[in-house]
This record gives C-alpha cells, sequence and structure tokens, in this order.
C-alpha cells in the first residue's frame, strides 16, 4: 500500500524587518544629514557681507514671525503696541506698553522655534510640505508692506516663484527642502539673532540682550545660551517626532500627497 504524497506547503515569506520608532529609516536618513548642512549654509549666509542679501525674504519672513509672537503675547497680557520694525539687517522691535515683560518678551523665540519645528516636519512628508507652503507663501509676501527696497522685492516674487515651481517637481516633493530650509532659520532663530548682535552691531538688540536688561543677574552670553539649548531641544524633539511619525517611502508621500491638490 503506498502512502500519498505529500501536499507541497508554500514557502514562507520571511518575517518583515521591525523598524524601531526613534531609528530614521533609509529614506528619511537623507533629511538629517540635510539639516545639519542647512545650519551650517544658513549660518554663513546670514553673515557673509553680500550674500546675506540673497536671503533677504526669507530674513524678513522669520524676523517678522518673531515679531508677530511678540505682538500676540502682548495683546493677549494686555499691553498695547505702540511700534513695529523688522528689517533685514537691523533686526526686529516691538515696542509694547503695558502686558507682561517676560511673557511678551519668551514669545518671540518660542513661537519662532516652535513655527520652525512643524517646517522642519515638513522635510519628512510631502504633504505636510504642500501645507506649510500656504503659510510660507503668505509670510513672504506680508513683509513686502513694508519694503521699499526694489532688489529685496524681486527676490522676494522670485522666492515666491520657486515655491510655486516646486510644486510641479517631482509631485511636489521638492516643496519638502524649501520648507525645511526656512524652518531650520526659524527653528535656530536665536543663533542668527544674536550672530547679528555679534558680527554686525544691528540697531535692535537680540532678545538675548532684552533678557539680560530684564533680568540683570544673568548676562547676555547665558540667555543666549539657555535659549540656544532650548531650541536645539525642540528641533531634536520634532526631528524625533517627524522620524517616528513618518515613516512612509517617497512611493507612498506622493500617493497621499496626490490626495491635496495634486499636480
Amino acid at each position: 500500500m503506498s502512502l500519498p504524497a505529500p501536499v507541497p506547503r508554500p514557502p514562507i515569506a520571511p518575517p518583515m524587518p521591525i523598524i524601531p520608532p526613534l531609528s530614521p529609516t533609509h529614506d528619511q536618513v537623507p533629511t538629517l544629514y540635510v539639516i545639519a548642512v542647512y545650519a551650517v549654509v544658513i549660518f554663513a549666509l546670514w553673515n557673509i557681507p553680500g550674500a546675506r542679501v540673497l536671503i533677504n525674504p526669507l530674513k524678513l519672513l522669520t524676523i517678522g514671525w518673531h515679531e508677530f509672537c511678540h505682538i500676540v503675547m502682548a495683546v493677549l497680557t494686555g499691553g498695547t503696541v505702540v511700534k513695529v520694525s523688522i528689517d533685514p539687517d537691523m533686526g526686529g522691535a516691538t515696542h509694547v506698553v503695558g502686558g507682561i515683560p517676560t511673557l511678551i518678551l519668551s514669545a518671540g523665540y518660542i513661537g519662532s522655534t516652535f513655527f520652525g519645528g512643524v517646517l522642519v516636519l515638513s522635510g519628512f512628508d510631502t504633504l505636510v510640505a504642500k501645507i506649510m507652503s500656504f503659510i510660507v507663501g503668505m509670510g513672504l509676501a506680508l513683509p513686502l508692506v513694508l519694503v521699499r527696497d526694489k532688489l529685496t522685492i524681486l527676490l522676494t516674487l522670485c522666492y515666491e516663484g520657486l515655491l510655486i515651481g516646486f510644486w510641479f517637481i517631482d509631485h511636489a516633493q521638492a516643496l519638502r527642502w524649501y520648507c525645511l530650509f526656512i524652518g531650520v532659520m526659524n527653528v535656530l532663530y536665536v543663533v542668527w539673532d544674536i550672530a547679528d548682535d555679534k558680527y554686525f552691531r544691528k540697531v535692535n538688540d537680540s532678545d538675548a540682550t532684552q533678557f539680560s536688561l530684564l533680568y540683570p543677574n544673568l548676562g547676555a552670553h547665558t540667555w543666549a545660551l539657555l535659549w540656544i539649548i532650548f531650541q536645539v531641544a525642540v528641533l531634536v524633539g520634532f526631528v524625533l517626532l517627524g522620524v517616528t511619525v513618518f515613516k512612509r517611502t517617497p512611493e507612498e508621500m506622493r500617493a497621499q500627497a496626490d490626495q491635496f491638490l495634486p499636480t
């Protein structure tokens, strides 16, 4: 009596590798390197005479948001805004009467940091970049109300053109790097603000200097170090958030982003 032939079993697929939540995927690693490169590039562009002019529109966006945060907190704490100035070379200044000085002064760096952090998430996801690009576009345009320099106006139009053009490059993938650049510029604003104080002696003091006047027990350098630590910590936090939440391949990002204003 012959035994029946064994039924062949389908091959068992090897188990999918489990990536720890805080470990970047192969597609996320370039974003981490780009953040570091952007920080170096922005520091150079912000501080090299001549090259500074090329990023004036982005500086106006960054400084403008920073001052806007001061204004909002001044209003929320019962203060009255007397005067606001925004200049890519002299920096920004918000003159307030009343309100709670500590909260008003803190709002600038805190607001810049978290706005930049959200933009940093754009580097990890195309859909986030698409959404944030609308805010960036408005942020570039609004300072033109105060700008009279023709070169800055022309550069602003160029940056707006790039923003629109990047929507149509590789299904808006290029927007990720554009928004990420502005995100790094905002999230580390205290570094550029203090560099302006040190190298260019700008008219409007940095907020670190203002804190040393408000609380003279700590010098401006100590306040600067504390704010730098805060901003770097927040940047690391948003990077870890991006690594954890947006574990998508470029194809998956494209498919998701195409559901929102496909290009």
